[in-house]
C-alpha cells in the first residue's frame, strides 16, 4: 500500500485531531498518504491491526513506527528524527 519512505495518515473529516495533523503535514510540506476512513471504512480494521486501538488518527512513518491522535509536538519530533524537517 505504502512505500518505505512514505508518511500513512488513517483518519476522517469529522475528528478535530485528524484535522489538526493534517493540517500540520501539510503546512510543514510532508507527503503523505491519506486514507479517508469514511470513504474507506474497511481501512478502518488496517489501522486497529497497526495501533491496536480504534483512537484516530493513526499516523505510520517511514520506519514502521506509528502514533495514535499525536499532538503536533509528538509528530513534530518524530519528523525531526527522520530528519523529514
Amino acid at each position: 500500500m505504502t512505500s518505505p519512505s512514505t508518511i500513512t495518515m488513517f483518519g476522517a473529516d469529522w475528528c478535530r485531531d485528524c484535522v489538526r495533523t493534517k493540517s500540520q503535514l501539510d503546512g510543514l510540506g510532508i507527503q503523505y498518504t491519506y486514507v479517508d476512513l469514511v470513504a474507506d471504512p474497511a481501512a478502518a480494521d488496517v489501522a486497529r491491526e497497526i495501533s491496536g486501538r480504534t483512537n484516530i488518527p493513526v499516523v505510520v512513518y517511514p520506519d514502521a513506527t506509528h502514533h495514535v491522535e499525536p499532538s503536533n509536538a509528538d509528530v513534530e519530533a518524530k519528523l525531526r528524527e527522520l530528519a523529514l524537517i
